[in-house]
């Protein structure tokens, strides 16, 4: 679990390993991730963009860019939480994420940028 304050926005991940989804014979390693992300700020906040950095253990990395979070845009406001759940595929068994929420303030409609923490993605078997 990782988690980070910026910008009066506390962003908390917790992941799992989804097995019974991953095909380790093909090098298909697929992993959960749920955000909690809580607005501490005196304004409602809107969630524009997302901005994701993935490296796999082999060394493969790739840049996901893209609107709002599972389809939505969603609006936060003050001392309130919005939670999702997504996923990924590596092809290895370690890996980590790590990336920018674009928000807006929703009174003044200036923007500014979340971090999303580092966060490690691991088959549980592989560190043990």
């Amino acid at each position: 679990m990782g988690s980070a304050i910026s910008q009066g926005i506390n962003i908390v991940v917790e992941t799992s390993y989804q097995s019974e989804y991953s095909d380790p014979s093909n090098n298909e390693f697929l992993f959960a991730y749920k955000i909690t992300i809580t607005n501490n700020n005196s304004y409602a906040v809107k969630l524009l963009r997302r901005h994701w950095f993935i490296i796999d253990s082999n060394g493969t990395s790739k840049e996901v860019e893209g609107e709002g979070v599972v389809g939505n845009q969603p609006v936060i406001f003050p001392s309130e939480s919005y939670q999702y759940i997504s996923s990924c595929i590596l092809k290895s068994e370690i890996g980590k994420m790590n990336g920018t929420y674009l928000m807006e303030n929703v009174e003044n409609k200036t923007t500014f940028q979340a971090s999303i923490p580092a966060f490690m993605l691991e088959v549980p078997s592989k560190l043990n």
